[in-house]
């Protein structure tokens, strides 16, 4: 099993489905708590390195198929389904959680 596959997993079964949490109210902070999880179960990313400043391409050297990698927990993350727009320009990790928080507020 690939490192995507089990984080994938492992995120589906420890985080849920973040628009659910959404009716009791989520914090950006409560997100980025998330995304911290899904860096580090799907690529293996100390959660110490990841702050909304950290840069996804440069600083935890992420490359294009990570990022595609990284859209496709996201969307598992919400439940809703992510244009490629949404995730275009995206470049740090705080970008993810502007994105995360504009999908669960459609």
């Amino acid at each position: 099993m690939t490192v995507a596959r089990e984080g994938k997993e492992q995120c589906q079964s420890r985080l849920g489905c973040m628009s659910a949490i959404m009716e009791t109210g989520i914090s950006d902070e409560d997100i980025l708590l998330r995304l911290k999880d899904v860096l580090h179960d799907t690529f293996e990313i100390d959660p110490a390195r990841v702050s909304q400043e950290t840069h996804l391409f440069t600083d935890l050297e992420l490359d294009s198929i990570d990022a595609v990698d990284l859209a496709i927990q996201v969307q598992d993350m919400t439940g809703m389904r992510i244009k490629p727009e949404d995730f275009k320009n995206v470049r740090t990790v705080g970008d993810v959680v502007t994105t995360v928080r504009a999908l669960l507020t459609r």
